[in-house]
């Protein structure tokens, strides 16, 4: 009787943990998606999204101090960071142990997924096709990645897949842009997406943080949501 109050226990927080990731992400409509050739830049760049207003980040593991980027902003109570183009198991399981809150993928990698969701890690696979989302659907996914958005067919893709899927959540990423960033948080299945034109590399390698400072406070503006200098 005792193990099984634990498992109930057990899937509670993890429910738990998952709507407060998806609830804060919904509440900050953009998600920053960083490469970081250096995580000496990890907690200006963290500066700098926060002086914005955009308390988040997911940390894209396509460079070798992407971990150490993401072990320094785990550190940080008031600021939200999880690991994006996550691809394998061992990846996911680097990640978490360094402080991720939250797991992305480019593409659904059953046996990443799988891990994740053992682990009580809230996971955001990357899907593209109504096969994909089928996938999702029986791993219990309700919140998915849409990538490459604009590749793949954009606003109209998504509405088109939202039809038969309507109790499906997207976080667009892959070509967002100021340009379009309207046209697909207006779609009311769109939670959040993901962008990096406000932290493209070469500000981060220059230290021009003033620049990403400046564009996420617009992206934000743009996306009508309130700025937060920390989680909600």
């Amino acid at each position: 009787m005792l193990w099984l109050g634990f498992e109930f226990c057990v899937e509670g927080w993890m429910a738990m943990a998952v709507s407060q990731i998806v609830e804060w992400l919904d509440a900050f409509k953009l998600v920053p998606v960083v490469a970081l050739e250096s995580h000496c830049s990890a907690e200006p760049l963290a500066e700098a999204l926060v002086e914005g207003g955009l308390p988040c980040a997911e940390i894209t593991l396509r460079t070798d101090e992407a971990i150490e980027g993401i072990r320094t902003l785990a550190q940080r109570d008031d600021f939200l960071v999880g690991a994006g183009t996550v691809h394998s198991v061992a990846q996911a399981q680097q990640v978490v142990d360094a402080g991720a809150r939250f797991v992305v993928s480019p593409g659904l990698n059953p046996k990443t997924v799988q891990w994740c969701l053992d682990h009580h890690v809230p996971v955001f696979p990357g899907v593209s096709t109504p096969t994909d989302l089928e996938m999702a659907l029986e791993f219990g996914l309700t919140v998915v990645k849409f990538f490459p958005a604009e590749a793949m067919g954009g606003v109209r893709m998504l509405r088109a897949l939202s039809g038969p899927y309507g109790g499906v959540r997207f976080m667009p990423t892959g070509g967002i842009r100021q340009e379009n960033l309207r046209q697909y948080l207006a779609l009311p299945q769109v939670i959040a997406c993901g962008g990096s034109w406000m932290v493209k590399s070469e500000w981060i390698q220059q230290g021009d943080f003033e620049t990403i400072t400046r564009l996420t406070s617009e992206g934000l503006e743009l996306a009508g949501v309130p700025k937060r200098k920390r989680l909600p």
